[in-house]
C-alpha cells in the first residue's frame, strides 16, 4: 500500500503537461540551452513576483547561498551566523568559502533563528576576537519567514550582511512583502520538492542591489568579465539550464493557487486533529 505523497509532483505535472511540453519544445527549437531566452524570461518573472529589481538564476539552492558569500568577499577568518536547526546546505556553503559558521539557537515555536541568542553570539564572537563577524544567514523554516524587521535592524546596527535562505518559504509573505525582498539578498532552491520546483536542480538569488547583481552574474559563469574568455575573478559553474527555466516559468503561473490550497489543507488538519 502506498502512502500519500508529501509533494504530489505527478498530479501537478498531469495538470500542466501541455504547457510544459510546449515550453520545452520552444527551448529545443531555439537551441540555446544554457542562459538562453527562457532563463532571461524566468529571471524577469521572478523579480516581478518578488518585487525586487534583480533575480539571478543559478544551478542549485546551495550555489544560491555560495554566490553571495563569494560576492561579499567572505572567507577564512570570517564568521557567518546561522541557525543551528536547518538543512546542511546552509552551513555547508559557509564552510565551502572558507568561513566559519557560528551556530545560533532557534525559537521553540517557529524553529527560526532566535534573536536574543543571535545578539549574544555576535557579542561573544567580537569579544573573542578569533573571527570577524561578517554576515547573518537566516533561514525561513517550514515556510514561515523569520522576524525580518528585527533582523534588518540588527544587521544594520552591527554592519553585517543579511542573507535570507528562503528555500522553504518562496511564495510566502511577511508584513505585506514577498519573500525574496526581505533581506539584503535572498536565496531560494528549485529542488523538485520546494514550493516552486523544477524537474532537476536549480536556484535563484534576489536583490535590489544593482552592483551586487552584476557581480553575481559574473560569479555564476566562472568569474566572467566583458566577454566569455575574460576571467575577472574567481567564480563557479553555476548556470541554470534553459529547459529547467522554461518549466519553472510554467509552474510559477500556478504557485499562488497551490500555496492557497496548501494553506486550506493545513487549516483542515489543524481543525480535525484537535
Amino acid at each position: 500500500m502506498s502512502g500519500v505523497p508529501f509533494v504530489d509532483l505527478k498530479t501537478q505535472y498531469a495538470r500542466l503537461k501541455p504547457q510544459i511540453a510546449e515550453a520545452i519544445q520552444d527551448v529545443l527549437d531555439d537551441g540555446r540551452y544554457i542562459l538562453g531566452p527562457a532563463v532571461t524570461k524566468l529571471e524577469s518573472e521572478l523579480a516581478d513576483y518578488c518585487g525586487v529589481r534583480h533575480a539571478i538564476s543559478c544551478s542549485s539552492g546551495t550555489d544560491a547561498i555560495i554566490m553571495p558569500l563569494i560576492a561579499y568577499g567572505i572567507g577564512p577568518g570570517d564568521a557567518v551566523f546561522v541557525p543551528s536547526f536547518t538543512f546542511t546546505a546552509s552551513s555547508e556553503a559557509i564552510i565551502l568559502v572558507g568561513a566559519s559558521p557560528v551556530f545560533v539557537d532557534v525559537e521553540k515555536d517557529s524553529f527560526n533563528i532566535d534573536l536574543d541568542d543571535l545578539n549574544a553570539k555576535i557579542a561573544a564572537t567580537r569579544a573573542d576576537g578569533k573571527l570577524t563577524p561578517k554576515a547573518i544567514l537566516a533561514v525561513d523554516l517550514f515556510g514561515l519567514p523569520a522576524d525580518w524587521d528585527e533582523l534588518n535592524t540588527l544587521a544594520d546596527r552591527e554592519a553585517l550582511h543579511l542573507i535570507d535562505d528562503a528555500a522553504q518559504s518562496f511564495g510566502g509573505v511577511y508584513d505585506g512583502k514577498r519573500v525574496g525582498s526581505l533581506a539584503h539578498v535572498s536565496c531560494t532552491s528549485f529542488f523538485p520538492a520546494k514550493p516552486l520546483g523544477c524537474y532537476g536542480d536549480g536556484g535563484a538569488i534576489m536583490t535590489d542591489d544593482d552592483e551586487l547583481a552584476e557581480l553575481l552574474k559574473s560569479i555564476r559563469v566562472h568569474g566572467q568579465g566583458a566577454d566569455r574568455y575574460e576571467i575577472a575573478r574567481i567564480g563557479i559553474n553555476g548556470r541554470l539550464d534553459s529547459i529547467q527555466a522554461a518549466i519553472l516559468s510554467v509552474k510559477l503561473t500556478i504557485l499562488d493557487e497551490e500555496l492557497a490550497a496548501r494553506d486550506h489543507l493545513a487549516s483542515v488538519y489543524d481543525e480535525e486533529l484537535k
